[in-house]
């Protein structure tokens, strides 16, 4: 298991496992979560140059007792936008951490269709050296599709280059099923240069299925992290897929998922968030809270655990991550017990880094060359909005309605009389990379706001700047303040811009501690909420959802509404 270590090291670390030295550390009386087998197993855990290199009675440089504690391997999340955390990776870092996570694979195409390649760049060189390892799949459909209005279009040769970095795992969730299952030329490109360097592709399918689904996994897409409902999750996993069971902010999949927790599925399963919010992080947890979920609604710890780490290691081919088993880097979590599932200590390395909630290691935020980087830093190139730009210029007898789901990111459609306005409310997305003047206008039922606008520059996966709203005055405002912090989120009513958040680092990102960053998302999420937007609603969130075109039914992009299923533009208003 063990590699890139020089002769010396290895035979220090045999002379440690067979215990003719002491090892560098070794935890004291503890119950070791087992994960090939299920069992918790009694002994000390024995750590020397970073690597476990024994199970049993071990003697050390430095002990810890941790008094019949349980020990674990470190979580894993299989699947995640750092960018929609609003934190750069520093920072998310010091957010994860606590909570028992010591690597992620994350997918950097928010900040990818935001800046390119120069965006992709701009991620790895920022989440260097943290005590937390980031892995990376390569965006792999940036724009979304062929209607969407990025700030970059990256190709099959745009990305072969990123192949030899170390932390790049495979080529991330290909959004355009309709595409890879049509034979799209670039998109097989894409997926002979991951399949060349021997890298996973990742999928990302919402209710597909039959022969399209059979062409989307013949193509090489191994795993899916959209599935909504138990059947549709099945039906992948005969197909030979593995499934990334997703509980993040917005889109919560825990709950119909919840049978892949049995024997009979969980080792083909993964345990995702995808898009989560800081606040959500800090107060509610990361894959921990997913496997507290999962335990107390009755399923097994064991299978829990495995998902979050041995699972993720083997799917990614991290063959010395995952378990505290000899030979394993030594990424371990302490717990007190299993059915609570609350992380006391985090080892990254065999180095404490996080100790009841608190970050013992020091995270040092990377130096960036603004000038190499000044198109993630300066990354909004439009005109100021005025109001008039969002009236809807064609009439009709009906109106097309974009219809949100509580807890879910797909949507549905409502067609209502014209004139019913009754908990509908108008939105609105703006090209802002290129300063086209493009804005696509429609209709939105569900989010709820009785009166004044929501803006946001996080809009999936383009990142143009969406607003919604009750009168074209508050949107324009809400839209203008966006525009003067360089990206970011704002909230205005009555003509008064009641709260905002800058978000300069690609209009997605700050580096506010995130602490500081919840406690204005948090107030603004209030001011939404007294705006009328509904609990089940994420008011940011869910926004940046409905501007994403590859998960059904309707979204809204620049140059109007979109029907995902056909990929083409409807009207909002017609006879």
């Amino acid at each position: 298991m063990v590699k890139n270590i020089t002769d010396d090291q290895l035979k220090a670390l045999i002379s440690s496992a067979r215990g003719e030295v002491k090892a560098d550390l070794v935890l004291k009386n503890a119950k070791v979560m087992n994960v090939f087998t299920g069992d918790i197993e009694e002994g000390d855990v024995a750590v020397t140059d970073g690597y476990i290199v024994g199970i049993g009675e071990y003697e050390g440089k430095e002990e810890i007792d941790i008094g019949g504690s349980v020990v674990c391997p470190g979580l894993i999340d299989s699947h995640i936008h750092i960018e929609s955390s609003m934190t750069a990776p520093a920072e998310f870092a010091k957010a994860v951490i606590p909570h028992g996570t010591v690597a992620v694979v994350t997918d950097p195409h928010e900040i990818a269709n935001v800046a390119g390649e120069v965006g992709i760049s701009f991620m790895l060189e920022s989440s260097k050296d943290l005590p937390l390892d980031v892995f990376f799949m390569l965006p792999s459909c940036v724009p979304a599709t062929p209607l969407d209005e990025a700030g970059a279009v990256l190709d099959a040769d745009s990305l072969a280059h990123f192949y030899s970095e170390e932390r790049v795992l495979g080529l991330a969730e290909l959004m355009n099923s309709y595409g890879t299952v049509r034979g799209d030329g670039e998109i097989i490109r894409k997926i002979q240069g991951a399949d060349s360097h021997g890298r996973n592709i990742d999928g990302h399918a919402p209710m597909l299925s039959g022969r399209e689904l059979n062409a989307y996994i013949a193509a090489g897409v191994r795993s899916d992290h959209e599935c909504s409902v138990f059947e549709e999750a099945e039906e992948k996993l005969r197909r030979g897929q593995w499934i990334m069971i997703r509980e993040g902010t917005a889109a919560q999949n825990l709950e119909p998922l919840l049978p892949l927790f049995d024997d009979r599925y969980c080792d083909r399963c993964l345990l995702v968030t995808d898009d989560k919010h800081a606040g959500d992080l800090i107060s509610k947890g990361h894959i921990d809270y997913i496997i507290r979920k999962a335990i107390k609604a009755g399923k097994s710890p064991y299978n829990s655990i495995k998902m979050a780490t041995i699972n993720a290691a083997a799917y990614f081919g991290l063959k010395d991550r995952g378990a505290v088993a000899p030979g394993y880097v030594a990424d371990m979590i302490v717990v007190s017990d299993l059915e609570n599932f609350e992380v006391a200590k985090v080892f990254k390395n065999g180095r404490l880094i996080s100790e009841n909630g608190k970050l013992t290691a020091e995270v040092k935020k990377p130096a960036i060359d603004e000038g190499k980087y000044w198109r993630v830093l300066h990354s909004f190139n439009m005109s100021e909005i005025k109001p008039e730009a969002f009236k809807v210029s064609v009439e009709g007898s009906k109106k097309r309605v974009i219809k949100l789901i509580p807890g879910e990111i797909l949507t549905d459609e409502e067609i209502v009389d014209s004139s019913n306005t009754e908990d509908i409310n108008k939105i609105a997305v703006i090209e802002r990379h290129k300063n086209t003047g493009h804005i696509g206008t429609g209709f939105v039922t569900g989010y709820g706001l009785k009166k004044g606008a929501v803006a946001s520059s996080i809009a999936h996966d383009s990142h143009n700047l969406i607003v919604v709203g009750t009168n074209d005055e508050d949107m324009a405002l809400a839209a203008n303040a966006v525009r003067e912090n360089e990206g970011g989120l704002a909230i205005a009513c009555d003509g008064k811009v009641l709260g905002s958040l800058a978000l300069p680092i690609g209009g997605l990102m700050c580096d506010l501690d995130v602490s500081e960053i919840e406690e204005k998302l948090s107030a603004m999420k209030e001011q939404a909420r007294l705006l009328g937007v509904p609990e089940g609603i994420d008011p940011f969130m869910t926004l940046a959802f409905t501007a994403l075109p590859v998960i059904p039914k309707l979204r809204i992009l620049t140059k109007g509404v979109v029907d995902v299923g056909t990929q083409s533009y409807v009207p909002v208003l017609f006879d």
